[in-house]
């Protein structure tokens, strides 16, 4: 099994440094689950609490639900990929490999067999004989994932693994991490600040901000059905469009008013809006989400488009409102260029609506 279940988990710094507040977390056997955040936002401190490299200032740490809060990591049965490979010089991957089976008192038999088992898993037979420094980068990180496989851990952890690789080596990566977890049915936790990495690898996506826990869900929840303002800013590129608008209850439905613009909202949350009758929300459109319609009686707003940003199969297309940037993409083969009239519309049942004072999401 491999099981990890976090209980009001807290830590907190000299100086009473809060780093992570009361965080409750629930990890199935086999899942990978990503925590995703900015920089100082508490999510390689939860992990190395769960390795035992951080002390616990308040909660529990389960690992298939025996208290493992006070337990040495040497004993937890964890294996740790990091940004950087933390892997011997002076020996081979295979030695690197079998140092750890080693130490367990495998027989050479098993370490023979566990090495050639891991080594194709990760792709890295061919290398099996040379040294870290005989590799490119996305074969360091694939020998470290095999050493920490070989290992046999309960759960993996991993520290921003491909945050040193360039661009193209660090998608090819994500490819061959999920389909070298899948492989080994290893639970496994990854940190990272790269919402592409997030949402291309994990089954759940723990959100975080300075210390707290914002959403926890799929990749298509947190993009889809954001649950605070934060969230939508964060996760998406180009991030979401956000603007204020009044509220205006009538007998069919709601209209939200801009200054700029007016727009009827029939959503499903439309109930819950009418508590906001004559108060301004904050209405956010991912840019994907808006579309060049044919017709000025189709769209919210029409005016001229700024920057054409060409990116291959779609365009990024700024816009400015009210001296406001505003960017939305279309199709790349969509013919439009800067200085054209355009008529602006949207997918009606995208649109999010957030509380101005408290940020959350109005349902």
């Amino acid at each position: 099994m491999g099981t990890v279940k976090l209980v009001d988990l807290k830590k907190v710094y000299d100086k009473n440094v809060v780093a992570v507040e009361k965080a409750n977390l629930e990890i199935a056997e086999g899942e990978f689950l990503v925590l995703l955040g900015p920089s100082g936002c508490g999510k390689t401190t939860i992990m190395r609490m769960i390795a035992g490299l951080e002390e616990v200032t308040e909660g529990k740490v389960y690992l298939d639900g025996k208290d493992i809060t006070n337990l040495e990591p040497r004993h937890r049965n964890i294996g740790m990929v990091f940004q950087r490979y933390a892997m011997w010089p002076h020996m081979t991957i295979r030695e690197n490999i079998a140092f750890p089976l080693k130490l367990k008192k495998y027989p050479k038999k098993k370490i023979n067999e566990t090495i050639d088992r891991v080594a194709k898993m990760t792709a890295i037979e061919p290398y099996l004989d040379r040294h870290i420094n005989q590799l490119s980068g996305g074969q360091c990180q694939r020998a470290a994932v095999a050493r920490a496989v070989a290992y046999e851990p309960k759960i993996f952890l991993m520290d921003e693994p491909l945050s040193a690789l360039d661009a193209k080596i660090r998608e090819s990566m994500r490819t061959d991490l999920k389909e070298i977890q899948r492989k080994s049915g290893t639970t496994t936790i990854f940190v990272t600040h790269d919402q592409a990495e997030a949402l291309s690898l994990a089954d759940r996506i723990v959100v975080m901000k300075m210390g707290e826990i914002m959403q926890i869900g799929t990749p298509e929840e947190v993009y889809d059905d954001c649950e605070h303002m934060f969230i939508a800013d964060f996760i998406g590129t180009p991030p979401t469009n956000f603007f204020d608008a009044k509220v205006k209850v009538s007998k069919n439905g709601c209209k939200l008013i801009n200054e700029d613009f007016k727009i009827e909202y029939t959503g499903k949350y439309v109930e819950s809006l009418k508590a906001y009758d004559d108060k301004e929300v904050v209405l956010g459109i991912r840019p994907e989400n808006m579309t060049l319609a044919t017709e000025a009686e189709k769209s919210f707003i029409s005016l001229k488009c700024g920057v054409v940003e060409p990116q291959g199969a779609f365009k990024v297309i700024v816009i400015y409102i009210n001296n406001k940037k505003v960017k939305m993409v279309v199709n790349g083969d969509r013919k439009v260029k800067q200085g054209d009239l355009i008529h602006i519309g949207y997918k009606k049942n995208k649109i999010m609506l957030f509380d101005k004072e408290t940020q959350k999401r109005i349902r």
